[in-house]
């Protein structure tokens, strides 16, 4: 009967908004917490990262062209005269390598480029 205005005042205007920002950042930051929570799934467990193979590193190293042709023989001779003597076999058994076939090592050699023929 005794209305005083149909409106709401100048602070019902700032608590709508107030309570308008806390409500959708409520909402935001709840489906942030459950989208890494469901993604996390179970724990993951990485092994440590290896180092790279030394004949890979010298391969690439010749590739760059930091490494001469002669040096790279020589430092990939040393390293598999290194290798057969750590397993006290003067000679490398079947199918163990350094790490990296030959023709990798080559082709890595090339820079990746096919020879020229």
């Amino acid at each position: 009967m005794y209305w005083y205005g149909h409106a709401i005042g100048g602070w019902g205007y700032t608590l709508v908004a107030i309570s308008m920002i806390v409500f959708w950042g409520a909402v935001i930051y709840g489906v942030v917490a459950l989208i890494r929570r469901v993604g996390r799934g179970t724990p993951q467990t990485r092994e440590p990262a290896q180092p790279p193979a030394p004949d890979r590193l010298l391969a690439e190293r010749f590739a760059r062209g930091d490494i001469g042709e002669d040096e790279y023989r020589r430092h990939l001779a040393a390293l598999r005269d290194a290798g057969r003597a750590a397993t006290g076999d003067p000679r490398p058994q079947a199918g163990q390598t350094s790490g990296v076939a030959t023709p990798a090592l080559d082709w890595l050699a090339r820079g990746g480029r096919e020879p020229q023929r």
